[in-house]
């Protein structure tokens, strides 16, 4: 039997991952402004930090609701009308006269995010063959990963010529651009099931009934793994302001960290797809944990940069870990459902990390709050390593890729595309 030709993802370039480089520029370039947009228009301090949670709340809340708009309309469709709402909600960001209409801007943009990111998961879990699931995903969160490293210097220099309103009319070009590639998504056939059942029959609430016991499990550890995630970025800047850094130092750190984290993505998923999740999942939680834990043990810049770029490299080895996991555990029919509260339990581990940081600072100190979150990493390696399973035990192995299905193509003609 003759071994079947790769898959190249290079076709999915503009179509998929285009988008997802633009939108990651969009919210590059508008995320470090919102606080200062937000004092502008007249708002507190803590305000200010308010209009930064509404992009996390808007996506929150809208979870579900975007996993009933993929599965009714189609990918496609979903991530064109995401772009839409984006443009409007970077619009109103940009012209709003009050901090309550730019704070409903905010909301629209979280709300954005929520349905384009579950519509582009969603895509390339139908589109590409489960053997190379891994590498696709990983891609893809580590084009958008680029997208958020570009983002600010983009913002910066059209803020040099139009101050603050130069970061939103950046995000407003990005999005409509990535609007104009999302329309040239190829759609793919509807999911049946054996009955005949189709995607958009599918509930919410019959998806969560069915599949509870991944959602106690995987998904818990899922959950952790948004926890440090989160609490990482907010980690960083605060131990290097307890050390004494310049503002200039705190950034430079946080770039080279930053620029570890993107160099690592695909070969994290090609060891995922070769060797199985958990050579990736595992190591990566090991490594965040460990390196949180290790922050206040470092007295200096160049220390701090160091671990820093370690707790970088188990996120970056980590890309599309969570979204791979999302598309193995996810059924043919209701996906759409299922990733939609995947999404939601990734989401409220993103808020309650954070929270958890502020309140074991408040009631110790910075360090032990800092190693509370560094345990996070250990508890979700050692529910990782109990609960996904080793290569070949997973569902959906054999899925071929619906994309020469909806082309009429074979497998020998997908990988000459």
């Amino acid at each position: 039997m003759s071994e079947m030709p790769e898959f190249d993802l290079k076709r999915l370039a503009i179509p998929a991952y285009a988008p997802s480089l633009l939108f990651g520029v969009a919210e590059g370039a508008m995320l470090p402004v919102v606080p200062l947009s937000a004092r502008e228009l007249g708002g507190s301090v803590a305000t200010a930090a308010l209009m930064v949670t509404l992009l996390n709340i808007g996506s929150l809340l809208f979870n579900v609701p975007s996993s009933m708009i993929t599965a009714k309309y189609g990918e496609r469709h979903a991530i064109i009308g995401a772009s839409i709402v984006g443009v409007l909600a970077a619009a109103l960001c940009m012209t709003a006269n009050t901090v309550w209409l730019f704070g409903a801007g905010a909301f629209l943009m979280g709300v954005s995010g929520s349905v384009f990111m579950l519509a582009r998961q969603s895509y390339l879990t139908e589109a590409v063959p489960a053997r190379y699931r891994a590498r696709a995903l990983s891609t893809l969160g580590g084009v958008m990963r680029v997208g958020m490293f570009l983002g600010p210097f983009v913002g910066a220099a059209a803020m040099g010529l139009w101050r603050l309103h130069g970061a939103y009319a950046v995000c407003v070009v990005a999005l409509a651009v990535a609007g104009l590639a999302g329309a040239t998504l190829q759609d793919l056939p509807a999911a049946a099931g054996a009955e005949g059942t189709t995607a958009a029959s599918a509930t919410v609430r019959g998806v969560a009934r069915d599949y509870k016991h991944i959602f106690l499990t995987v998904g818990m550890g899922i959950l952790l793994v948004a926890m440090i995630r989160a609490t990482r970025q907010a980690v960083i800047p605060l131990w290097a302001e307890h050390l004494g850094l310049s503002p200039q130092t705190i950034s430079v750190i946080a770039g080279i960290a930053g620029g570890v984290d993107m160099l690592v993505f695909y070969p994290a998923g090609k060891v995922m797809d070769l060797f199985g999740r958990r050579w990736v999942t595992v190591p990566s939680m090991l490594v965040m944990g460990l390196s949180m834990m290790a922050i206040p043990l470092t007295h200096g810049a160049v220390l701090l940069c160091v671990v820093a770029c370690v707790l970088g490299f188990g996120n970056g080895i980590g890309s599309g870990m969570v979204m791979t996991l999302g598309a193995d555990f996810s059924p043919s029919v209701g996906r759409a459902q299922f990733l939609g509260i995947w999404r939601e339990l990734s989401d409220a581990g993103a808020t309650v990390g954070p929270a958890v940081l502020s309140v074991v600072t408040a009631a110790a100190a910075l360090a032990a709050g800092i190693v509370v979150s560094g345990a996070f990493g250990l508890l979700a390696a050692a529910v990782m390593w109990w609960s996904v399973p080793t290569k070949g035990a997973g569902p959906q192995t054999r899925q071929d890729s619906k994309l020469c299905s909806a082309e009429g193509n074979s497998p020998d003609a997908t990988s000459r595309a």
